[in-house]
């Protein structure tokens, strides 16, 4: 299947726009979120980068010119949908990013969850959960996932950190 249209390749689809069909366009996992979201299921909004994008970078050795672009304009619509934003201090949108391949391959593809927590919207996300520790174990936690999937920081450091704050805290 191509996603090229007269003008450009596309890159970015929003989990309403695919279906199991586009497998090998949108992986397993993005197939898959767009067949429930089809079928009606209560899926999140959200959206797919394609494997197009990944080919297309690897073959150039830099990501596609359009890529950011599309990119924006799906995270707008999930800001909109949403009725909260990437990034609000108030009450930030957390997004949930997933790799996957055509099939799954269990321990291979990571995951990254709250992203856009920060250092000033974790507060927001304790003022909208009504609970501190809640959102503080979810800013760690992704502190945790990304520092291991995405720097390569060994996860045992961060398990081992937070085994002495425990044991400091007497908890």
């Amino acid at each position: 299947m191509t996603t090229e249209t007269a003008a450009e390749t596309i890159y970015v689809f929003d989990f309403a726009d695919g279906g199991m069909h586009m497998k090998d366009l949108l992986g397993g996992k993005g197939a898959n979120l767009a067949e429930m979201t089809r079928l009606g299921l209560p899926v999140p909004p959200g959206f797919t980068i394609t494997t197009e994008a990944c080919r297309t970078y690897l073959k150039l050795g830099e990501i596609p010119e359009a890529l950011m672009g599309e990119v924006g304009e799906h995270l707008l619509r999930v800001e909109q949908t949403m009725g909260r934003r990437l990034g609000d201090p108030a009450d930030p949108l957390l997004l949930s990013v997933r790799s996957g391949g055509k099939f799954s391959m269990p321990g291979m593809m990571e995951t990254i969850l709250d992203v856009g927590l920060t250092d000033i919207t974790v507060t927001g996300l304790a003022a909208t959960s009504g609970d501190d520790r809640f959102a503080w174990d979810c800013y760690r936690r992704l502190i945790s996932m990304y520092g291991a999937t995405v720097e390569g920081v060994p996860h045992d450091l961060f398990e081992r950190a937070l085994a002495a704050h425990r044991r400091a805290a007497g908890v």
